[in-house]
């Protein structure tokens, strides 16, 4: 990889470190140490998601008109501030006012260093013949040992005494160190292209994209099914084992699978399916991981288990597929504010998908299980309409398109 891929991956890891430091211990200082109810510890998370996750089209459009340079930069610096704010915040107005600014610096940061990312892996995919893929897999693969890093920080710190507040601020350090070094190693027009008129206003001119559209809601049903792990998997565990005391062993092991298998997956992958193949099979076995709970038998934890290595398992094989494809169904010009689209379609999916879900948990085993495998095999059967070969720019064969079956015919080809 190059240097500044390097970087990207590297940031990534370091990002999740910082805010996993901090996330998983979040609910309970709002309730236990500031006393807050249950519905306002719950607005404020939910506040937090809207803030990061539905802002990424925000965070995408300001990278596309400046660079992601400064995008990335503005991002780190409020995401300090916004540490340092929750760290010493004792109101409801204040918690909530840093908690938004917290998400929001997300919104920045993440669409610039994922569209970035996207962009160099196409890059480097011309240069080496390297499968794009390989590039978006290791960068996954660092933001779950960032996830699985973070939490470990955290714990030691409130271990010794340091309290939330000490993760408040070991958070923000990391960002520190993470500013200081893209104010010195990103380079100021990193691979930002103008050419040509617009066509359009921009959001139409992405929303109006069938192809793209169409990748959206595929991605969404991933995102919804993935959002079982905070939703229908806790309460499996608990109908299980009576408490849920085992989702945190439940969350290492989907993030140390990532971490040790995400490589080799993806390499395989890369050199036997094509990208919308990989897609399509993740969400199935997404859909697996669901069909199979009702089913594993030996009770107790292996459903759950089995639920999560299939849901992870899934994830791993569709995510750098995903990823992979938006440069191919967007204007090079537009892949920020489709990389941010991409995020917050899903995350309004989630939403919806996830009050849905609520109204389903007292349901029979069979109903819930069987609606929530129905979502991801949804989202499958949308991926298979993909073009095959990425031409989804309008207009004709682009010139990447056409590059990328190049490589994928000198290298024996991928099966659709």
């Amino acid at each position: 990889m190059t240097g500044y891929v390097r970087l990207l991956v590297g940031t990534q890891f370091a990002f999740n470190v910082g805010f996993y430091a901090v996330l998983p211990y979040l609910a309970t200082h709002l309730g236990s140490g500031l006393g807050m109810a249950g519905w306002l510890v719950g607005l404020v998370l939910g506040l937090r998601t809207f803030s990061q996750q539905g802002l990424f089209v925000v965070g995408g459009a300001l990278t596309d008109r400046y660079g992601p340079r400064p995008v990335v930069l503005a991002g780190c610096a409020l995401r300090i501030i916004g540490f340092g704010w929750l760290a010493f915040a004792g109101s409801t107005a204040t918690v909530i006012a840093a908690v938004v600014l917290i998400g929001f610096a997300a919104a920045l940061f993440s669409p610039a260093v994922e569209s970035e990312t996207a962009r160099e892996s196409v890059r480097y995919e011309e240069e080496t013949g390297t499968p794009r893929t390989q590039v978006l897999a290791v960068f996954s693969a660092a933001g779950q040992a960032g996830a699985f890093v973070g939490p470990l920080i955290g714990s030691l710190l409130l271990l010794l005494g340091g309290g939330f507040r000490a993760a408040c601020v070991a958070g923000a350090l990391v960002f520190v160190g993470v500013l200081a070094g893209h104010a010195r190693l990103m380079p100021r027009r990193a691979a930002v292209r103008r050419t040509g008129g617009g066509g359009g206003p921009a959001l139409w001119t992405v929303f109006a994209n069938g192809p793209f559209l169409v990748l959206c809601l595929a991605y969404s049903s991933y995102l919804v099914a993935y959002n079982q792990l905070y939703l229908s998997l806790p309460a499996e565990v608990e109908r299980a084992t009576g408490s849920q005391a085992a989702l945190g062993w439940l969350f290492a092991l989907s993030s140390l699978l990532v971490v040790l298998a995400q490589l080799p997956l993806t390499r395989w992958a890369a050199r036997r399916i094509a990208p919308r193949t990989a897609l399509a099979g993740g969400l199935v076995v997404v859909a697996a991981g669901f069909a199979a709970v009702p089913v594993v038998p030996g009770g107790g934890l292996l459903p759950g288990a089995a639920l999560v290595v299939l849901l992870t398992s899934g994830q791993m094989l569709l995510v750098p597929a995903a990823r992979g494809l938006v440069p191919d169904l967007v204007d090079d010009r537009r892949l920020g504010l489709a990389t941010g689209a991409l995020s917050s379609v899903s995350g309004l999916a989630v939403l919806g998908g996830s009050a849905a879900t609520g109204a389903l948990l007292g349901a029979p085993p069979g109903v819930l299980w069987t609606a929530l495998a129905a979502v991801p095999l949804t989202g499958a059967a949308l991926a298979l309409t993909l073009p095959v070969g990425g031409n989804g720019k309008g207009g004709g064969q682009d010139a990447v398109g056409g590059r990328r079956r190049s490589i994928a015919n000198a290298s024996g080809g991928r099966t659709p």
